[in-house]
């Protein structure tokens, strides 16, 4: 390993080599300082209070694909799509939000519904839990037109 890092030192125009090792993490610490030593403060564009340029509705969308690629790894495409088709602030209430998922086949709705609706539940708690920290604020993920569905693939 010094054989290669002495190569790499001599052999590119590099600032600093840091050894890292993924499996172990070591390493992880030095390349954060040096990519913080690097950046420079320059002027806020945006106010100390907004977080991003996107609407809530994209980060919820976000969370539950993300959620669908944890779950259910190689078993649905990287094409299925979800859709915010409601989404309320209520003051003194859980906020309210309607979702849908698109897939491309029967068969990967028949995966996202799993046996008696189970997988969707996990699904659906694990997004609505997500969704819950993100924006500190209690809600109700429910799907499509069926309230008691809550969530519905088409």
């Amino acid at each position: 390993m010094a054989k290669k890092l002495k190569w790499y030192e001599k052999s590119t125009d590099v600032d600093e080599v840091i050894r890292v090792s993924a499996k172990y993490g070591h390493g992880i610490d030095d390349v954060k300082d040096w990519i913080l030593s690097k950046l420079h403060l320059g002027p806020a564009y945006y106010p100390k209070d907004i977080t991003s340029e996107h609407p809530e509705r994209f980060f919820i969308s976000e969370i539950v694909r993300e959620k669908i690629f944890m779950q259910f790894r190689n078993e649905v495409p990287y094409a299925c799509q979800v859709n915010v088709i409601n989404y309320q602030t209520r003051p003194n209430a859980k906020d309210f939000i309607q979702v849908e998922i698109v897939v491309e086949k029967n068969t990967q709705k028949i995966i996202l519904i799993g046996k008696d609706g189970k997988a969707l539940k996990l699904l659906a708690t694990a997004s609505r839990l997500d969704i819950e920290d993100f924006f500190a604020e209690k809600s109700f993920l429910g799907g499509g037109s069926e309230g008691e569905r809550e969530l519905e693939t088409r």
